[in-house]
């Protein structure tokens, strides 16, 4: 199986190389269009800023190839951000997969901390991403922005206001929390998707 990671201006494509690697797969890190098309599973991560990576992706024509991917693919955090309509992260239209905007947390009480940092559980969960899952699993997340919830959702947490944990649309998976950082449930998430 060929699992191709989308390389751009990203920070954790080396840690996403490493859970693959744990789990036995030797992904290929590429920018390549041929090489991503021509892959079973594509992952899309990311930790970074909205606006400077959407303009990034669209002077490459990355934004164009990866809307016409056919695999599955997986966005995490930032990827998966981007995968939506809208970001209030520098006002910047985003690959518009998902119809839905992303919001950036306001605080309302002072025990509020933005940004959503640390472990928390994920509910209601209905993706095949969430296989063998039978009760609320802690994930790790590292955010300031949401994606409030929506006809995609496909799990969810509560931290400040109930939003999307993960999305689900068609070929298109994402998750808000780094299933690379979360341990053996993240690495169950990620068996969960190479065996799709």
């Amino acid at each position: 199986m060929e699992v191709a990671v989308i390389k751009y201006n990203a920070g954790n494509i080396r840690s996403v190389d490493y859970a693959l690697r744990r789990l036995g797969v030797e992904a290929v890190i590429t920018a390549d269009e041929a090489v991503l098309r021509a892959a079973d599973k594509v992952i899309f991560p990311g930790v970074g800023e909205a606006e400077t990576t959407m303009s990034f992706l669209q002077a490459g024509g990355m934004d164009r190839l990866i809307k016409e991917l056919r695999q599955p693919v997986l966005g995490i955090c930032l990827g998966m951000q981007l995968m939506c309509r809208h970001s209030e992260e520098g006002n910047v239209d985003g690959l518009g997969i998902f119809d839905a905007d992303v919001k950036r947390f306001v605080s309302r009480r002072h025990e509020d901390k933005v940004p959503h940092m640390g472990w928390n559980t994920i509910t209601q969960t209905d993706s095949d991403l969430f296989k063998g899952f039978t009760k609320e699993e802690f994930v790790y997340f590292v955010h300031s922005f949401y994606v409030p919830v929506n006809d995609c959702t496909a799990a969810v947490t509560d931290y400040i206001l109930p939003f999307s944990a993960a999305l689900h649309k068609d070929n298109y998976y994402a998750t808000q929390f780094h299933p690379e950082k979360s341990g053996s449930v993240g690495e169950r998430i990620l068996r969960n998707f190479l065996e799709l």
